[in-house]
């Protein structure tokens, strides 16, 4: 509760009321209802020249505590993600710990019981000689060069070394659920792990505009079989959870808190198994200023914005059930991904067959708002 005294943070909720979806923001630890005719979505909010500064003075409907809300104890509504409009994009191995290991994913075919050996192998020739280099650089060439010499280049190193990002397509517009929904795992996966990342909330021109938490739900045996099968490891229903809120960039909140982020990841098993980890923003090796130019610009407009996860830190390898074959999800999982100046983000593993099917979209979105009075032709233009 303590994250959300300081700081302008928007969101969404389910409204029973309204038959959809509201825009939310806290004040002094209630929920508002601040959806206006003029600012219908959270892609209108971002399009704003100052989106703090609009939701400073924006009144609205009191709903309840936060505590509730937070809770799913508020009654009438519930938090989805707080996104909407915005296409969902994501940048990988932007880290060294993670990079090294889609490679030893690529290497192992998918297979966690040798992935072990390869790990071994592979630290041994590179050890921490790639954590410091910066993406691109005059070094980063010289030791690709060196690896391709040893024998071990990969793809994964050429996105992460390399001079270009890897920015993919995690899931479709609406598509993302929020805090404490289910996130689903494709039920053909027995090698999967969470990624606790944060997210940039980027409007239409390419700016920054807030912040928020995600979980880029990653399967890493079948991204390990094949790198042609990323959209099957990465977008299936509910695969994709970001929340509780968007923070906005403000006086008290801004693009260096967000380079110098630090996000702990927890998870607990129905089987008393409890896993910490921790991914350090300070730690990547692309700014993510540089991130976004090489998502949206001239050679790619979004004109909804996007929301552009930025990679993790973090890659688990402590062994959950068999020796060697490290962590693996279990149904049941329950993550929580948290940051002192995000909030807390917390989800229940199930596998995406058996989550809520994704049946609310962009033209039913547009649908419920007109009925509701909320769209007018000059607003759309």
């Amino acid at each position: 509760m303590q994250t959300y005294t300081t700081g302008l943070f928007v969101g969404r909720a389910w409204s029973l009321t309204e038959k959809g979806p509201i825009l939310i923001t806290i004040k002094d630890g209630m929920v508002f209802d601040i959806t206006h005719p003029s600012i219908p979505t959270t892609r209108d909010l971002l399009e704003l020249d100052d989106p703090a500064a609009w939701i400073a003075q924006a009144n609205g409907k009191c709903l309840g505590k936060l505590s509730e809300l937070l809770t799913n104890k508020l009654e009438g509504v519930r938090l989805l993600a707080p996104c909407d409009l915005q296409a969902v994009k994501a940048c990988g191995v932007t880290f060294a710990r993670s990079m090294v290991e889609r490679v030893i994913e690529e290497r192992a075919g998918g297979d966690p019981a040798i992935s072990e050996s390869i790990r071994s192998r592979i630290a041994t020739l590179i050890g921490d000689s790639l954590r410091n280099i910066k993406a691109g650089s005059e070094e980063a060439m010289r030791v690709k060069a060196a690896l391709i010499e040893e024998g071990i280049w990969s793809q994964y190193l050429e996105v992460g070394i390399g001079p270009d990002a890897e920015v993919f397509t995690k899931a479709q517009a609406m598509s993302a659920v929020g805090h404490l929904s289910n996130v689903g795992l494709h039920p053909i996966s027995t090698w999967n792990n969470p990624e606790p990342e944060v997210v940039l909330a980027v409007n239409s021109q390419g700016q920054i505009k807030g912040a928020a938490l995600g979980n880029d739900v990653n399967l890493r045996d079948i991204e390990g079989r094949s790198a042609l099968l990323l959209g099957k490891a990465k977008d299936n229903n509910a695969s994709c959870a970001i929340g509780p809120f968007i923070r906005l960039f403000d006086s008290t909140f801004n693009l260096d808190d967000v380079r110098n982020a630090e996000i702990d990841l927890l998870v607990e098993g129905g089987d008393g198994f409890v896993l910490k980890g921790q991914s350090s923003m300070s730690q990547i090796s692309r700014d993510p200023v540089d991130l976004v130019a090489q998502t949206i610009g001239k050679h790619h407009q979004y004109p909804d914005g996007l929301m552009l996860f930025m990679g993790t830190l973090f890659a688990p390898i402590e062994d959950r059930d068999v020796v060697g074959q490290g962590f693996t999800h279990k149904m049941g999982d329950v993550v929580t991904i948290s940051s002192p100046k995000l909030g807390s983000l917390q989800n229940i593993v199930r596998l995406s067959t058996e989550c809520d099917p994704w049946i609310f979209g962009v033209s039913h979105l547009m649908r419920n708002l007109a009925a509701r009075g909320l769209l007018k032709n000059e607003e759309l233009a």
